[in-house]
């Protein structure tokens, strides 16, 4: 039975990228496949599941031989796509072996395998987003080293402030890529872990099955302390999860950790899409986006070439935090386990995978192929006349007239210069205050844009020492 489809219509940033397929139904349908064979295969080693078993579990768990649509009406009578799915599970392993089929999901609960599966899901989804960070960061870096010097307007509230650098904005981006991958690889490299509790975090129904088979000590007890770590550990080790301290059921710190993750690496991507926005302004021009054929056409305006990656990354900028939050918000849990506040999680998580994984499969194409125009910058450093170097005059004056006399003859300048349309250094030369304490030439080198960029090199040279993992 076929139902609507969600092809990424109303999302086009994550249509046809490769988180898309890693978070599919049918992807989050084979992570809960192999939350149930990992799990049999852990019970497996303790002894309380035969290893023939476990085997057979595995090789029938394949989501191509479920029905996902069906999967998906028939959670709506339960609540969670687990239970039909170990329903549909158990029915496969008996056709190969009557028998085997009691030992599906064997103590488990719905949560267990549903959270695991999103764990697994997760982390196939973050190593993909991370892969893209990487080429992102090196394409930045190779930016930030061409234009090290490149002088361009800094702006503040929109407006031009002091000169700065094309090369130390794009060492600012890259800093901020790199500090979204290191969060990535917090969550990949241990920090999404198994979930494992049984119906409300006792591990009840798995410590009673493990009586029946697991070995027993000299007075025929269970150690029950050793089965649970002993279980746990195995369960860790067979889906490459990372171990709990506690079933997290109730406790959601592994979903909030993926919202802020997942927010901070779209904020970042964000930030250098509305910049990228910004300076590709017709009255601006300082970059341009890489061209394919018909991208940025425009219905209504053929000579039109819009900044169609920058927009798709910086909508997926616009919702994820927004989606994050709600992911977050599900904390405030109920009881053991909740009715709702768990199932608002699931959807929300996958939203903010696949937009952020294609916000930077999106970047790695715009970073790789961004037009620099070194000229604009240049001449729009010329638009206010060396007004933007009034800092620098400042300064310099400073010590000649004082603080308040230099800032006033300085406003005073700024003004002439305006009226006028005269650059700055020409409206200098001509005030009372200066007469006889710097000839012209020495005020036209001060007011030079290009010869006040600070310390911006040395900064990116810092910015590029920092390595990409």
């Amino acid at each position: 039975m076929s139902g609507p489809s969600d092809s990424g219509l109303l999302a086009p940033v994550r249509a046809g990228t490769p988180v898309e397929a890693a978070v599919s139904d049918e992807a989050w349908l084979q992570g809960m496949l192999d939350a149930e064979a990992a799990l049999a295969r852990a019970q497996a080693r303790l002894g309380t599941v035969p290893k023939d078993v476990a085997d057979l579990i595995t090789e029938v768990a394949r989501a191509e031989d479920f029905g996902v649509r069906e999967l998906a009406l028939a959670s709506r009578e339960t609540a969670n796509p687990v239970v039909g799915l170990v329903q549909a599970l158990t029915a496969r392993v008996a056709q190969s072996d009557p028998a085997a089929a009691e030992y599906v999901h064997r103590g488990s609960t719905s949560q267990d395998v549903f959270d695991t599966g999103a764990m697994l899901v997760a982390a196939r989804a973050l190593r993909i987003l991370r892969a893209d960070l990487a080429q992102v960061a090196d394409a930045l870096g190779e930016l930030a080293r061409t234009h090290r010097d490149t002088p361009a307007a800094g702006r503040t509230l929109a407006l031009h402030a002091v000169p700065t650098t094309f090369g130390l904005k794009a060492a600012g981006w890259r800093s901020l890529v790199l500090d979204a991958a290191e969060r990535i690889d917090r969550l990949v490299e241990g920090g999404l872990p198994v979930s494992i509790g049984g119906a409300a975090g006792t591990l009840a129904g798995y410590l009673e099955y493990a009586a029946l088979d697991a070995p027993v000590d000299d007075d025929g007890v269970l150690d029950r302390e050793a089965c649970l770590d002993q279980l746990v550990d195995a369960f860790a080790a067979e889906t490459g999860l990372a171990r709990p301290v506690l079933p997290w059921h109730a406790l959601r710190t592994p979903m909030a950790d993926l919202a802020a993750a997942l927010a901070f690496t779209a904020g970042a991507l964000g930030k250098i899409a509305v910049d990228v926005q910004s300076l590709a302004r017709t009255e601006v021009g300082e970059v341009t986006e890489p061209t394919a054929a018909g991208r940025g056409s425009s219905s209504a305006m053929p000579h039109k070439r819009n900044p169609v990656l920058a927009t798709l990354m910086r909508a997926a900028a616009l919702q994820v935090p927004a989606l994050a939050g709600a992911l977050t918000q599900c904390l405030t849990t109920e009881d053991e386990r909740s009715g709702g506040v768990w199932h608002a999680e699931w959807l929300l998580l996958r939203e903010c995978l696949r937009l952020a994984g294609g916000a930077a499969h999106t970047a790695v194409e715009l970073a790789r192929g961004l037009v620099v125009r070194p000229e604009r910058m240049r001449a729009n450093l010329e638009l206010t006349g060396s007004q933007l170097v009034s800092e620098r005059i400042a300064a310099v004056l400073t010590p000649e007239l004082g603080k308040a006399a230099a800032q006033q003859l300085l406003t005073d300048a700024a003004r002439e210069a305006q009226r006028t349309g005269q650059p700055l250094a020409v409206a200098l030369a001509a005030s009372p205050g200066l007469q006889g304490r710097f000839k012209a030439r020495e005020l036209v080198e001060l007011c030079d844009p290009v010869r006040y960029t600070g310390g911006a090199h040395h900064l990116v040279d810092r910015a590029l020492e920092r390595e990409a993992a």
